[in-house]
């Protein structure tokens, strides 16, 4: 069971307003107080006054959310802590978490389990010693012992490689040079020979170019995503083996293709209930270039090439 859509609607509207607030008060404070002190004065030039609060707007709020991402992830279901497991399911998982943390070289992350009939997992966390994994009821039903300590391998793979900073610095750099050109841009369309601006043609045209460079942006994002799934899937085959993780990915391609289309009557409310396993059917060049994960096809044919060449 989800939290309430309007609760996090608003705890999602609170967060943005928190982070707004929390960046223009520094971004004024850098640009007007802290920079001048070191000799560095951005308030008369227009380009590095735009460039300086793109990096702050675009870093910022990108390490923001990453700070948060634990209780945000938290927030989505009704989860609740693995300290000392109880259940056998529970014992798996935990012990598995510990045991593979300890081989990668991590603080051990932590556990969460909440209940949910899709199978899902998901790793999150501002660090690689200071994360989260959480599993849903319905993952470990639906795999056997293995399985779940092959997608436990995956998630684990995420921490260790440090995929959430990665990730989150090249979120930021995007959004930086997403903020910027189009600012830059309707800076320009909206300026005429005076020097003079009109403020609402700036505003539409930096909404819509932010627009179009974010759809832009998100495709090199989406990219590095994919190429970090494949390494989790490889850390994943030398932790425990590539078998179980393929076998896990065709179960789980399996329980996705079983399921009734949203048109269909008994078809579940959630468009894409693996929102973090991303097990995706769609084969389309276009629709490839948009998703976080690859293909599950291609997954598998890497993980197999793996076991051929025993690694």
């Amino acid at each position: 069971m989800r939290a309430s859509p309007l609760k996090s609607l608003l705890w999602l509207i609170a967060a943005n307003l928190a982070v707004f607030l929390t960046l223009a008060i520094v971004g004024n404070a850098l640009i007007y107080f802290v920079l001048p002190l070191w000799g560095i004065d951005l308030r008369g030039s227009i380009p590095a006054h735009e460039f300086a609060w793109a990096m702050v707007f675009g870093f910022g709020g990108a390490f923001v959310s990453l700070l948060f991402s634990k209780p945000m992830a938290r927030s989505m279901y009704p989860m609740q802590p693995v300290i000392e497991p109880k259940t056998p399911k529970e014992i798996l998982v935990y012990n598995t978490v510990r045991e593979l943390s300890e081989r990668a070289g991590i603080r051990m992350p932590e556990v969460w389990v909440y209940w949910d009939d899709a199978p899902n997992a998901f790793a999150t966390g501002p660090s690689r010693n200071n994360a989260m994994v959480a599993v849903s009821s319905g993952l470990v039903e639906l795999l056997d012992d293995d399985e779940v300590r092959a997608v436990l391998a995956h998630e684990i793979g995420h921490i260790a490689n440090g995929d959430m900073i990665t990730t989150t610095m090249l979120q930021g750099l995007m959004n930086t040079f997403v903020y910027f050109l189009a600012s830059m841009i309707a800076r320009i369309v909206a300026s005429n020979r005076d020097g003079e601006t009109n403020f609402f043609l700036y505003y539409l045209v930096a909404s819509i170019l932010q627009i179009l460079f974010g759809i832009l942006a998100s495709i090199v994002v989406f990219w590095h995503s994919r190429r970090r799934e494949f390494a989790a899937d490889r850390f994943a085959a030398r932790m425990v083996g590539a078998a179980p993780m393929i076998s896990a990915l065709r179960k789980l391609d399996a329980f996705t293709k079983a399921l009734p289309a949203p048109e269909e009557e008994g078809a579940p409310a959630q468009a894409d209930p693996l929102a973090t396993l991303k097990i995706y059917n769609r084969t389309g060049k276009i629709s490839q270039l948009f998703m976080t994960h690859p293909p599950i096809e291609a997954r598998i044919a890497a993980l197999e090439a793996l076991a051929r060449e025993g690694r």
